[in-house]
C-alpha cells in the first residue's frame, strides 16, 4: 500500500472507532458487535505497528500506557475547582434562590439545569484544539494531581473530540465507577483477601491513584462531564447549551438532567429522583442545581469556596456510624443460621436503622468484628443493612468476642454445615418452629398457594399455641381453631378457610415453589411441573433427569432430588393428600394461546400490572416470561425508567415493545 493510503486508512479506522466508542460509552447505543468493534482495532493496531510514523496520543490504541508511573506530578488549576454549598433542607434551597435575587436585585422568574449528583472523584480534562492534554483531579481546588495516564484508560473519556471542537476547552465532572462494577471490585478483592472498599466513590478514587494505568484499565471507570473552568473558541450562553454541547463533541453527561423553568420544578426533579436513585447503575448522593443563564452565573460570581450560582441538594446519607450493642442469631426459612447486630439506633438512608444482617459466622470473622465495637453500616434503598467496616480506633478494650453457638436458638438442636465448603450453618430440624413461620409465610405468598389473610402475626399465633407444625397443617385448621386466636372474628375466619380451600386446587408449578425447595424459584418450578406433572415422579427422580432440563443445572438437580429424598417430606406430601389437595395439572403444561411460543422479559415500571401479573398474563397466553434478555428473547416490554435490560436489547437487536404495544397484543 502507498503511504498516503495507509495514512487515510488509518485515519477512517480511527474515526470509526471513536464514533463507536462514543454510541456505545456514551449514548448506551451500540452499532455494532464486539467482535466487529475488535477487528477495527486489531487491523488499526496492525497498520499503527507496520507504519509507526502514523502513531498519535489521540490514537484509540492508546488508551492504556504499559509500564509503572513513577508518581504523579502536581497541577495547578488556572481557575480554581471550588466545592459546591449543600443542603439536606428544601427551606434552605427555597432560601438560596431568595439570596440570588436579593443579590440579582431582581423579582423575575429564574431558570435552572438540575442534573443528578453522581458520587465520584472531581477531574478536570483540558483538550487543546481538540486533543485531550491533560487530566488531573481537584486536590484542594487550587493543586491537583496529574492522572493523564489513568484517565486515558476511561472510555468514556474521548482521547479526541468529535466534530468542530473548541480550540481550548478545560472540562470538569465526576470520575465514578458503576453498581455492578463496584460490587465485582469488592468480590475479586474479598476472594484475594484484601480489604474492601466502603463505597464506589472510594473505590474510584483509589483506582484513579493506582501507578500502573494497566490494572485501572481492569476497574472499568467511567467519567461524567457537568461544568467547565475555560473555554476558547466556542460561544455557548447558557448550561443547558453547554451540556448538548458536550455531547456533540463526544463527551458523557447525565442524561436525567432537566430544564426547569422554576424551582418548583427542580423540587419536583429532586423528589422523584429521591424515591428512584436505587434503579440507576451508579451511586447518586444528590442533585446540582445550576442557574442556567451564564451571563446571570458571571454576575453572580462566587465566595471563596463556592459559586453562588448552584447548590447541592443532597439525598438523605446511605451511610452511618453507629454502634453495635449485641448480636443475636435468626433462623431463616431453609434453616439457615444468621447472625444479626443490634445497633444503636441511627438515622441512614432517610430511615432510622436499628439491625443490620452480618452474613454469616465468616463475615464476622473477616469484619473482626466485637460487641461493642463502632462501625460504619450502609443501607441501599429497601436492602437490609449491611456493616461495611470496624473502626478499630475508637476501640476501647472492653468489646466482647462474638461465639458460634452450638444450638438452634428456636428448638434448641446442634446446628450444622451441610456441605464443609459452605460458610452457612443450618439448623435442619424440620419441625424447628421458626423455619416453620417462614415456610409458612412463604407457602402463603401470591406467587404461591396465594392465601389471602395468613399473614405474619396469623402465621405467628397459629405456630406459638401449637396448632400448626408442618406446611400440611393449616388444611386441617377448623373455625373454631381460629376463634380462639385474639385476630380472628367470625367473618374473618371464614374468608380465611375460604381462601385455604381454594388453594387445595393450585397448579403444581406453585405447590413446588411454595415447598421453598432451595434453589428453586418460581420459573425453575414451573419447568419443573411440566416436565414431571404428577408430584410421585419426583420421588423416583435422578439427577440427570433434573439437570438436563431448560434453566436447570446440577445444583438445582441437587437440590430437588435431596428434598424428596426425605422421609418427613413424603409423610407431607401424603399428608397434603389427605387434606384433599387437587394440583391441576393443565396449568402446568404449555397453554396454547395468542402468545405462543414468544419469550417476553420486562423491564421499568408499568402502570396496568405488576410485574408479577404481566409475567402471570404472558404464560396464561401461551408465552414465556424471562427475568434475563437473551439472543432468544422476542419482545422487551418497556414501562417507565428502564434498567440496563433495554441497552441489552438494543445490543442484542431485540424487539422493543412499549406497556401500550404490550397491551394490544394481549388483547388481540
Amino acid at each position: 500500500m502507498k503511504k498516503q493510503d495507509v495514512q487515510r486508512e488509518i485515519e477512517k479506522l480511527r474515526n470509526t472507532i471513536r464514533r463507536h466508542d462514543y454510541l456505545y460509552y456514551v449514548l448506551s447505543e451500540p452499532e455494532i458487535s464486539d467482535g466487529e468493534y475488535d477487528s477495527l482495532l486489531h487491523r488499526l493496531k496492525e497498520l499503527e505497528e507496520a507504519y509507526p510514523e502514523f502513531k498519535s496520543p489521540a490514537s484509540p490504541t492508546q488508551r492504556v500506557i504499559g509500564g509503572v508511573l513513577e508518581g504523579f506530578k502536581t497541577v495547578r488549576h488556572k481557575i480554581p475547582m471550588l466545592s459546591l454549598d449543600n443542603t439536606y433542607v428544601e427551606e434552605e434551597v427555597r432560601e438560596w434562590e431568595r439570596r440570588l435575587r436579593r443579590f440579582l436585585n431582581t423579582n423575575e422568574n429564574i431558570d435552572y439545569m438540575v442534573e443528578l449528583k453522581i458520587d465520584g472523584v472531581s477531574c478536570s480534562l483540558i483538550y487543546e484544539k481538540g486533543v485531550l492534554r491533560l487530566a488531573s483531579t481537584r486536590g484542594d481546588g487550587e493543586v491537583g494531581e496529574d492522572v493523564t495516564a489513568n484517565i486515558r484508560t476511561v472510555k468514556s473519556v474521548p482521547l479526541k473530540l468529535l466534530g468542530k471542537s473548541p480550540q481550548y476547552l478545560e472540562v470538569r465532572g465526576e470520575v465514578y465507577i458503576n453498581k455492578s462494577d463496584f460490587a465485582r471490585l469488592n468480590r475479586e478483592r474479598k476472594e484475594r483477601g484484601e480489604s474492601l472498599f466502603a463505597n464506589s466513590r472510594n473505590a474510584a478514587s483509589g483506582s484513579l491513584k493506582l501507578l500502573e494505568p494497566r490494572i485501572v484499565a481492569e476497574r472499568n471507570l467511567r467519567f461524567l462531564a457537568h461544568s467547565f473552568g475555560q473555554i476558547r473558541g466556542e460561544n455557548v450562553t447558557t448550561q443547558e447549551e453547554f451540556l448538548s454541547r458536550l455531547r456533540e463533541w463526544g463527551l458523557k453527561t447525565d442524561i436525567h438532567s432537566r430544564y426547569c423553568k422554576n424551582l418548583e420544578e427542580v423540587l419536583e426533579f429532586y423528589n422523584y429522583w429521591k424515591g428512584k436513585r436505587e434503579e440507576l447503575e451508579y451511586e447518586a448522593d444528590g442533585v446540582v442545581i445550576k442557574v442556567n443563564s451564564f451571563s446571570l452565573q458571571k454576575a453572580l460570581g462566587h465566595t471563596l469556596k463556592s459559586p453562588r450560582w448552584a447548590v447541592a441538594y443532597k439525598f438523605p446519607a446511605h451511610q452511618a456510624t453507629t454502634k453495635v450493642e449485641n448480636v443475636i442469631i435468626q433462623v431463616g426459612r431453609t434453616g439457615v443460621i444468621t447472625p444479626v447486630a443490634v445497633l444503636k439506633p441511627v438515622s441512614c438512608g432517610g430511615v432510622t436503622i436499628s439491625r443490620a444482617t452480618l452474613h454469616n459466622f465468616d463475615e464476622v470473622r473477616r469484619l473482626k468484628l466485637k460487641i461493642g465495637d463502632w462501625v460504619l453500616v450502609e443501607r441501599a434503598g429497601d436492602v437490609i443493612p449491611k456493616i461495611v467496616k470496624v473502626i478499630f480506633s475508637r476501640r476501647q478494650g472492653k468489646e466482647r468476642l462474638i461465639k458460634l453457638p452450638q444450638k438452634c436458638p428456636a428448638c434448641g438442636k446442634k446446628i450444622i454445615k451441610l456441605k464443609e465448603e459452605e460458610v452457612a450453618f443450618y439448623c435442619i430440624n424440620p419441625r424447628c418452629p421458626a423455619q416453620i413461620k417462614k415456610s409458612l409465610l412463604h407457602f402463603a405468598k401470591r406467587e404461591a398457594m396465594d392465601i389471602e389473610g395468613l399473614g405474619e402475626s396469623v402465621v405467628n399465633e397459629l405456630v406459638d399455641r401449637g396448632l400448626i407444625k408442618d406446611l400440611a397443617d393449616i388444611y386441617f385448621l377448623k373455625k373454631e381453631d381460629l376463634l380462639k386466636l385474639p385476630l380472628f372474628a367470625d367473618k374473618k375466619a371464614d374468608n380465611l378457610l375460604e381462601a385455604i380451600e381454594k388453594s387445595k386446587k393450585a397448579a403444581l408449578a406453585r405447590f413446588l415453589y411454595g415447598l421453598g425447595i432451595k434453589h428453586i424459584g418460581y420459573k425453575a418450578a414451573q419447568v419443573l411441573a411440566d416436565s414431571f406433572p404428577d408430584i410421585e415422579d419426583f420421588f423416583h427422580l435422578k439427577l440427570e433427569d433434573i439437570e438436563n432440563l431448560p434453566d436447570m443445572g446440577r445444583i438445582m438437580a441437587e437440590s430437588v432430588t435431596k428434598y424428596f429424598s426425605q422421609a418427613e417430606v413424603k409423610e407431607l406430601i401424603s399428608k397434603f393428600k389427605k387434606a384433599g389437595m387437587v394440583w391441576e395439572q393443565e396449568r402446568g403444561k404449555k397453554v396454547k394461546g395468542s402468545l405462543g411460543g414468544k419469550k417476553f422479559v420486562f423491564t421499568g415500571e408499568l402502570s396496568k400490572w405488576s410485574r408479577y401479573e404481566a409475567e402471570e398474563l404472558v404464560r396464561s397466553l401461551g408465552g414465556e416470561a424471562s427475568s434475563s434478555v437473551s439472543k432468544k428473547t422476542d419482545f422487551v416490554v418497556v414501562g417507565n425508567n428502564p434498567g440496563s435490560k433495554l441497552r441489552k436489547a438494543k445490543e442484542l437487536g431485540i424487539k422493543i415493545i412499549s406497556e401500550e404495544e404490550f397491551e394490544r397484543m394481549v388483547k388481540e
